[in-house]
């Protein structure tokens, strides 16, 4: 299993969650497994997602789609999201 993790700063948590739970139908069809979402405890509008994926491929897949780019800036994503590729050991 490959979690990606992606930390965003959003212009405002609840639309970009309103956003996020529209984009559930593309993420299953890119290849997510499962996501969980974290918000920090000194500023709800800086978040990290994870992401789990069967592969590598497909989280890189979606990492670098047009569906993902697409969506950020309608959901208030305001910088170019820091990410990182894990596996669990």
């Amino acid at each position: 299993m490959i979690t990606l993790f992606s930390r965003d700063s959003v212009s405002d948590y609840g639309k970009w969650r309103e956003a996020f739970e529209r984009f559930q139908p593309t993420l299953r069809e890119k290849g997510v497994v499962a996501s969980a979402v974290y918000q920090s405890v000194d500023d709800p509008n800086d978040i990290t997602v994870a992401h789990d994926f069967e592969t590598l491929d497909a989280a890189k897949a979606f990492a670098s789609s047009s569906e993902l780019s697409a969506a950020r800036p309608g959901a208030g994503v305001e910088d170019q999201p820091t990410m990182w590729f894990t596996t669990r050991v």
